[in-house]
């Protein structure tokens, strides 16, 4: 089998990391893999929503594979690319929900990160262990625990290398939901449930105008057009939504 295993159920893609016996961490075959599956979801229209996930209780992912040095033999950013570690950076257009447990750290931290959600079990540990090993290089990281944690409880894990567990992680606001290890797939199904609800070209529209000036000052922001927003004006789903509202019906999106 595949150490990242791409599957789909109706309108949600899967990635799977499937090396658990070295704790999910992603080699360049992997990372060849993850672009190929953020590829292949970006570009089909039938794919709503993706959801990240691993395989083993005992992590998610410890980031990249090094046992065969620290060097990487191309450009590609960790993660396939969604990280914008080392390389170019990857944009997934879909929503992408990430399903965690154990330990999650470094690089894998980061990539869990780039998760639109983060479901956790409540065996899942969030840490930045690079300064306490005496590491430190291309580390995004830091640049996305210092914009998805308070300043304080970021500083901290940055300076010490200590981890947080599942439980804090909820309280500071860095995952939406924890639950048992065993409760995680159903969990993160009611998710993507949820997500799918929704219009999906609406969610992708939101989504890049979200992201597309998150780092710039509101008065910018408040004055940008989005392209995917006015496209969307134009789309079927924009019809079906005002038609089910006159109705008083559920709608029933094509991602169209």
């Amino acid at each position: 089998m595949a150490d990242v295993e791409f599957t789909r159920d109706g309108h949600v893609a899967h990635i799977r990391l499937n090396r658990p016996q070295g704790l999910n961490a992603i080699t360049q075959e992997m990372d060849d893999l993850l672009f190929e599956a953020w590829t292949m979801i970006n570009d089909d229209a039938d794919i709503w929503c993706a959801v990240l996930s691993a395989e083993g209780e005992k992590g998610f992912c410890i980031g990249a594979d090094v046992s065969g040095g620290a060097e990487r033999k191309t450009r590609m950013a960790l993660g396939g690319g969604l990280t914008g570690i080392g390389g170019p950076l990857v944009t997934l257009k879909k929503p992408l929900i990430a399903a965690v447990q154990g330990f999650c750290v470094g690089g894998g931290f980061e990539l869990a990160m780039c998760a639109d959600i983060i479901v956790a079990a409540d065996t899942a540990q969030f840490g930045l262990p690079e300064t306490k090993v005496g590491i430190i290089g291309e580390c995004g990281v830091v640049h996305r625990a210092m914009r998805q944690l308070p300043y304080h409880i970021a500083m901290a894990m940055i300076l010490t290398g200590e981890r947080i567990k599942a439980d804090a992680a909820e309280r500071f606001g860095l995952v939406n939901e924890v639950v048992p290890f065993a409760e995680l797939a159903a969990a993160t199904q009611k998710w993507t449930d949820k997500i799918n609800a929704a219009s999906p070209l609406a969610n992708q529209a939101a989504k890049a105008a979200a992201l597309g000036r998150l780092g710039h000052p509101l008065e910018v922001a408040l004055m940008t057009r989005f392209e995917p927003i006015e496209q969307y004006a134009e789309s079927a789903d924009k019809q079906e939504g005002e038609a089910a509202g006159a109705a008083r019906r559920k709608p029933v999106w094509t991602g169209r």
